[in-house]
């Protein structure tokens, strides 16, 4: 038995195009369409999975409905000498009336039912001419943003312009107390800093007069001590001298 032909359209049908630079994704879009009056089960395959990310990969289209699928390539260093041999394959089937397990479908499906397109992809360079209309497309984007920049400081003067006199001097008056505040603060600290100081150097001088006092103290005290002696010998001496006497 004969291979069927596939059912669905693919746009493009046949190259999958991608245009650099490539030191970004880019993105190639693919879509299906089922003209049939049958749900028609798809699978994406390609011939180098780990350089691009297809979404979505599988899943079931409708009768008469179409399905766009973003094909997205990775970053890579390109080599214009280097031809392109990855490829792509859309496999189909027309899904069974009950269907419950996809991948049970897949893997118990006949190859006379298999139906499959295969598309090669092309890398380009931009053009010359792609790259000037590049630079003529931010150069006429530039008054859209300055026409947006004009409108919005329009609509700040407008909005100013609203506000009436009375709001006005209240966030004056505001301003002046807050400053007031900023003042006196200021001078509380400078206070505290002032009696700091005195406090310091009244300690300091405290503690140096005491130690002067208590010196004084000792010597005084040591002073004392031989007038104290001599005063005992006179009386020791006038009470001998006067039973002498006697």
């Amino acid at each position: 038995m004969s291979k069927l032909e596939q059912i669905l359209i693919l746009d493009p049908p046949n190259d999958l195009r991608f245009k650099g630079p490539f030191t970004d994704v880019v993105t190639s879009y693919l879509k299906l369409k089922n003209p049939s009056d049958k749900k028609v089960c798809f699978k994406v395959k390609t011939t180098a999975p780990r350089r691009y990310c297809v979404r979505p990969n599988s899943g079931i289209i409708d009768p008469g409905a179409t399905l766009a699928i973003s094909v997205m390539l990775q970053p890579f260093d390109y080599d214009p000498n280097e031809k392109s041999k990855h490829k792509f394959m859309v496999q189909t089937i027309f899904a069974p009336a009950a269907i419950t397990d996809t991948e049970a479908m897949w893997k118990d499906a006949k190859p006379d039912e298999l139906m499959d397109s295969k598309l090669r992809c092309v890398f380009e360079l931009p053009s010359e001419n792609d790259k000037v209309n590049d630079v003529d497309s931010v150069s006429k984007s530039v008054p859209v943003l300055n026409s947006s920049k004009v409108e919005g400081s329009a609509a700040a003067k407008s909005v100013s312009s609203a506000l009436d006199d009375s709001e006005m001097k209240k966030v004056m008056d505001e301003c002046k107390r807050l400053q007031t505040e900023v003042s006196k603060l200021s001078d509380e600290n400078r206070q505290l800093k002032d009696e700091g100081l005195r406090l310091r150097k009244f300690q300091r001088s405290e503690h140096v007069t005491s130690n002067s006092s208590s010196a004084m103290g000792r010597e005084s005290k040591a002073g004392s001590l031989p007038s104290l002696l001599v005063v005992i010998a006179a009386i020791f001496i006038g009470f001998f001298l006067g039973k002498f006497v006697l």
